[in-house]
């Protein structure tokens, strides 16, 4: 039910005389570590995936399914990796911007409307858009692109679990779970740490120059 609520929603901006709408999304803002990754999906009328919803209300097993029907059977999708180094280097805010407009750029159709999650526009967009706040509850393109960026990105702090273990990076994905704080503490950050956020420059020591990690 709540699945077609999705598709609904989408349809009815279709016959508002917008045939191809993108929705984008976001992982990634709120973790110490890791990169902010955004996906922008343009659907078809006909695609419609049973449990699709808000990436963070789904099971990891169904979120990897949707994946495969989303990247095989949307119109086009694209996914925006943006690293933390750009994060520092701007903030967070801007960093989640750039991966959005590049998702968007990636696309092989310019959209004749993008549903933003949120309640931020993105900037200097010659595309309409409409920010949706809990739009990837709201919006079925929208949800789609949050689970293209969540799994993405879980995909990619696993990948860095593999390389720094210490953090348990593959269970909290970089977020600031109390066995990453102590990590932190412990062994201070590693290379994917965002240096600007404050849990990471607390772990620092203080007998190392800040920025030589």
């Amino acid at each position: 039910m709540l699945a077609k609520r999705l598709y609904r929603f989408d349809q009815e901006w279709r016959d508002k005389g917008f045939p191809f709408i993108a929705g984008v999304d976001e992982a990634g803002r709120g973790p110490w570590a890791g990169p902010v990754v955004a996906a922008a999906v343009i659907l078809k009328p006909e695609n419609a995936w049973k449990g699709l919803n808000d990436s963070k209300q789904v099971l990891p097993e169904t979120r990897e399914r949707l994946f495969e029907l989303i990247t095989r059977e949307s119109l086009f999708h694209s996914v925006s990796v943006v690293d933390h180094h750009v994060v520092d280097e701007t903030n967070i805010l801007q960093a989640t911007f750039l991966a959005m407009k590049r998702a968007l750029h990636q696309l092989q159709v310019r959209p004749d409307l993008v549903l933003v999650d949120g309640n931020r526009k993105i900037p200097d967009s010659p595309v309409r858009q409409e920010a949706i706040v809990k739009g990837d509850a709201k919006s079925a393109s929208v949800a789609a692109a949050s689970i293209l960026a969540k799994v993405t990105r879980d995909r990619l702090m696993a990948s860095a679990h593999q390389k720094y273990p210490h953090y348990d990076f593959a269970n909290n994905k970089g977020y600031g779970t109390p066995t990453h704080r102590d990590a932190l503490k412990r062994f201070g950050p590693c290379e994917i740490h965002r240096r600007s956020y404050a849990p990471v420059i607390e772990a620092v020591s203080p007998l190392l120059p800040f920025g030589e990690f």
